[in-house]
């Protein structure tokens, strides 16, 4: 037993990593006590957790093992030091990420994901949100952390010291401590492939699954997926691309003879209702978080005074559900009309950076003016670049509104607020003298740490940094929008669009929420959209197809959305949602459920909030690999897409 002494430092990182990643999920156990206890068999998230806090831990290992091991210990004075550093370094960043995850998974509802990852990448506006929401929770973090650092080296040469023992006999006992650290970090020696995050999956609820696992895993391993990102064959399974295609086609309201390009697979004819000589302007008014039980008018929460009037004159979808959960989906969504996959959002993959399709690439090749306008800063999730490439070509954010002096009402942390938003939208419309324009405007209000000016509103809560006080706020200001633009000229000749990027927070005890994917949407159309109420399930991405055949004009696109204008009483209304990495194929009250690695999953929907397992309809989880299938494709060999002048020769 003396000679396994030289492990010291190894068993000691291993048992104070399990005690740090153990105690977290006890107390997160606590936190969520509510939805984990409804769990059938919710005692597995503990041993579910001791297996993967292992997993981490031994992989970790591997490298001081290999250096205790082999390196003679008279070359000790070299590596003690980087020891130490590197046992401090990875049990603080241990520490850290379960300081994080309760905050995270109140907003997300899982561990820290990929999402953890994308907000690295823009300090400014998550520190000033971080700071303004959860100042008491940093202090904590900040406390906690420093006194663990402090610990630790006190305590260094004691805990990580490496006894001397014979270089024989640290050899002799390599084989075992080695068969025992791979088993550990492997987990199995039967399985094909090592344990990875989806052997955490016990239960129908994403919560109480996502407690077996620690957060410096879901990260590392969010991080290592990255290189499987968009390829669904390697998360879903294999499907042939000819298939996939024709599979998807089924759902399309586009018939056989409207597909015009074998090299372009879903690009088709659509022809509108009734073709119009006129040229309407299309403004889109993209709302940040703002989800269906907020809405009154949908039967959520009485926060939407405007929108609910305004409901009155145009068209109200009232069972629309968003593709996603983050803008750069919905955008991906309401603007391109794209498929959601296991992939980014195409807003931020380098292929789609120039040449896909948008709908200001479709009306710029028309003569319309197209412009982004949002109150914040546009390279926030590579919106800038990506518009920028396809189409839009004019983008006002932040700086302009900074360049306009003091005009403005009110900057928070996210940039503008609402009313400044449409008050800058008003005044760059009226200047285009008669141009006929499609326009992006994106809202910014609505987004934690919830800051919007005082004086605008009846306040809904008390405290007034809440969600329901800034969806209010937001709803006041698309009041005041219309109330400019029904004064200028250019609104009788408008189509605008009022829809949100997705809803707030996104949780629910089932493996998809599909409560928080409903959202509003509504179409104002003076002269061409009355006011009326599509009740059938549709998706996010049927929307643009849809507005294509109000504004009267015969197009060619590559969207597998459906125009509602054209679809047949009898086919079942669908919808696609993404949720992190799972995805959910809804057609009526059926929905197939695909994970990561796993077979897919078969539910009926009593109700947004419930649903029962059913056995599994082969056709339809074809016809749901197939979406995801398709979506992939089109990026990679970049077929989404139209053709141009330079194209055709025209």
């Amino acid at each position: 037993m003396k000679r396994l002494w030289y492990l010291k430092s190894v068993f000691n990182f291993i048992v104070i990593g399990l005690i740090i990643t153990t105690l977290s999920r006890i107390i997160l156990f606590s936190i969520f006590s509510s939805r984990i206890l409804d769990t059938p068999q919710y005692w597995k998230v503990f041993p579910i957790g001791i297996r993967f806090d292992l997993i981490l831990l031994c992989y970790l290992s591997f490298l001081p093992f290999a250096i205790i091991t082999f390196v003679p210990a008279r070359f000790s004075r070299y590596y003690k030091g980087f020891l130490n550093f590197y046992y401090t370094l990875f049990l603080v960043l241990l520490l850290f990420m379960e300081l994080a995850s309760p905050n995270f998974i109140q907003q997300y509802d899982t561990r820290p994901n990929r999402i953890f990852l994308d907000y690295l990448m823009y300090p400014k506006e998550v520190v000033g949100t971080l700071f303004k929401s959860y100042l008491p929770s940093i202090i904590i973090a900040v406390v906690v952390v420093s006194g663990f650092i402090y610990a630790l080296v006190k305590t260094r040469k004691k805990l990580f010291a490496v006894p001397y023992v014979s270089y024989k006999s640290r050899l002799i006992i390599f084989p075992l401590a080695g068969f025992l650290l791979f088993f550990g970090a492997r987990s199995s020696l039967t399985s094909k492939r090592p344990i990875n995050a989806s052997n955490a999956v016990f239960s129908y609820d994403q919560l109480t699954n996502c407690m077996g696992l620690n957060s410096f895993y879901t990260v590392a391993f969010a991080g290592y997926c990255l290189k499987n990102e968009g390829d669904a064959k390697k998360m879903y399974g294999k499907m042939d691309k000819e298939e996939a295609y024709n599979r998807v086609k089924k759902y399309m309201t586009a018939q056989p003879t409207d597909f015009t390009d074998a090299s372009k697979p879903l690009l088709h004819n659509q022809l509108p209702d009734s073709l119009s000589n006129q040229k309407y302007n299309v403004v889109i008014f993209l709302q940040e978080s703002l989800g269906a039980e907020y809405v009154g008018s949908l039967g959520g929460l009485p926060l939407t005074p405007e929108f609910d009037k305004l409901t009155k004159e145009g068209l109200l979808f009232t069972n629309l559900y968003c593709t996603g959960t983050r803008s750069v989906r919905g955008i991906e969504a309401v603007v391109t009309g794209f498929l959601p996959s296991p992939s980014e959002s195409v807003v931020k993959l380098s292929k789609s950076q120039s040449g896909f399709y948008t709908l200001a690439d479709l009306f710029k090749q028309r003569g319309y003016d197209t412009s982004f306008i949002y109150g914040g800063m546009a390279n926030f999730d590579n919106m800038a670049s990506f518009f920028n490439g396809n189409g839009f070509e004019d983008i006002v954010d932040e700086e302009d509104f900074d360049a306009d002096g003091n005009k403005y009402a009110f900057k928070g942390t996210w940039g503008y607020s609402d009313e400044d938003l449409v008050t800058k939208a008003n005044d760059y419309f009226k200047k285009q003298g008669g141009k006929p324009f499609f326009s992006l405007m994106f809202s910014t209000s609505n987004h934690e740490p919830f800051e919007f000016p005082d004086g605008r509103i009846q306040l809904h809560d008390k405290q007034k940094t809440t969600v329901n006080n800034a969806i209010k706020y937001a709803d006041f200001s698309i009041g005041k929008f219309f109330e400019l633009a029904k004064k200028e000229a250019y609104f009788k000749n408008t189509i605008f669009v009022v829809i949100a990027d997705h809803n707030t927070r996104t949780y629910g005890k089932n493996l998809v929420p599909v409560n928080k994917f409903h959202i509003p949407a509504l179409i104002i159309g003076p002269n061409v959209v009355k006011g009326s109420k599509y009740s059938k399930l549709c998706s996010q991405i049927d929307i643009a197809p849809s507005l294509l055949d109000i504004a009267g004009i015969r197009v060619q696109t590559p969207m597998a959305g459906r125009d509602i204008f054209k679809l047949n009483d009898a086919v079942k209304g669908r919808s696609i949602m993404q949720f992190h990495d799972i995805n959910a194929f809804r057609v009526e009250d059926q929905v197939v459920i695909m994970q990561p690695f796993k077979a897919p999953l078969q539910f009926k929907m009593i109700n947004d909030t419930e649903m029962t397992p059913v056995p599994l309809d082969p056709e339809l989880a074809k016809d749901a690999l197939a979406h995801v299938t398709a979506a992939y494709n089109l990026y990679n060999d970049g077929t989404y897409t139209i053709p141009h002048k330079k194209d055709t020769g025209n």
